[in-house]
Order: structure tokens, then C-alpha cells, then sequence
């Protein structure tokens, strides 16, 4: 891989992974309602969930939607449903019920790992990565080295928000705000699923 077009990937892999997404928004979420601490096994399961789904489409297994095109149709709207749910339980997180007692726990390792298999911008950024960013010659080694520099760009840009929502939490303290950030964020969550189904290519 040539100096420049490492350049280039490496400008791609910021632009995708600071830009607003799903993987953002929870971010986002989860550090106004958990703070950063507890929010780094979704910050880690994310690229590291990541990085494994790019690996995995370098080595062929993106190649399925061309063979079978509904199964990216079936991706597409199974993700988006699992959005909306993720969605309703952002909605309902964080604010104290009546004893004080928090609401909601945030994502495992585990969870936001998965979470990348059934986000259909993920595997689209996973897709324009191999097949724009990969040369051929050398092609194993340098999917690894694509997969590994998305993972180590991804992780800082993509822990920004949860930063950003930790330096919220001071403004959010009351029930009724916090409950109504969680119901804004909600609903950018849900927006975040317009580009999915009209087939557009979205941010990371």
C-alpha cells in the first residue's frame, strides 16, 4: 500500500467513524447516562466488532450480497427493526425511578461487538473499505492492515462522544431533562435509519 492511498484511508476512516451514526448516538447516550468509565466495553466492542467485520468482508463473506441480493435486503430491515427496539430502550434509560435507583445498563462488550453484524452502515463502510482502499497485490496483509487502522482510528474519534455526553451529564441532573435528552436521542436513532431504507450510503 502506497504512502498516499494510506493517507487517504486513514482521512476515510476519521471522517465515517466522528461523523454522526448509530454507533455514535448510543455513545453519545451512554456517556450522559453512564459516564465514560462504564461506557468503555461499548466503546471497545464497537471497533474491535468492527474490526472483525472488516477482516471478515476482506476475506470474502461481502462478496454474499453480490451472489444473493436479499440477503442485504434482509440485513438492511432486520437492522433497522433492531434500531427501533434499541431505540425504545434508550428512550426509557438513565432517568432514576421513584426509590433513585438508575434505569437502563449500559451495552456489554459482547453487545456492541454484535451490534456491527446487523448495522447495515457498518457493513456499507466495511464494503467501501475493501473494495476502495485494498490493493490487491498483497491483499491478505493488507486487510489486516486496513481492519487493524480502522480499529485504531475508530476507537478515539468514536470515544469522543461518549466524552461529549460524560461533560453533559453536569447539565443533565435533573430526571425530567435527562429524560427528555434520552427521548432526543432516541429519535436521532430512529432518524439515523432514513438513509437505511432508502438505500443510501451512510457515516459509520
Amino acid at each position: 500500500m502506497t504512502l498516499e492511498l494510506l493517507l487517504a484511508f486513514v482521512l476515510f476512516a476519521f471522517v465515517t467513524s466522528v461523523t454522526p451514526g448509530p454507533n455514535n448516538m448510543m455513545l453519545l447516550a451512554s456517556g450522559v447516562n453512564f459516564g465514560v468509565r462504564r461506557s468503555l466495553p461499548h466503546l471497545l466492542g464497537i471497533s474491535l466488532g468492527f474490526m472483525i467485520l472488516v477482516m471478515a468482508v476482506g476475506l470474502g463473506l461481502g462478496q454474499l450480497f453480490e451472489q444473493f441480493p436479499p440477503l442485504y435486503g434482509a440485513l438492511r430491515y432486520g437492522g433497522a427493526a433492531y434500531l427501533l427496539y434499541l431505540a425504545w430502550k434508550i428512550a426509557g434509560s438513565g432517568a432514576p425511578d421513584a426509590t433513585g435507583n438508575e434505569q437502563g445498563k449500559p451495552f456489554t462488550f459482547l453487545q456492541a461487538a454484535a451490534f456491527q453484524w446487523v448495522n447495515p452502515k457498518a457493513w456499507i463502510m466495511a464494503i467501501g473499505a475493501i473494495t476502495t482502499y485494498t490493493p490487491q497485490d498483497g491483499f491478505l496483509v493488507n486487510v489486516l492492515l486496513i481492519a487493524a487502522l480502522f480499529a485504531l482510528v475508530n476507537c478515539p474519534t468514536c470515544g469522543l462522544w461518549a466524552m461529549a455526553g460524560s461533560l453533559l451529564r453536569r447539565w443533565l441532573e435533573r430526571p425530567a431533562v435527562l429524560r427528555g435528552f434520552n427521548i432526543g436521542m432516541a429519535l436521532l436513532l430512529v432518524a439515523s435509519l432514513y438513509p437505511i431504507l432508502i438505500d443510501v450510503k451512510g457515516t459509520f
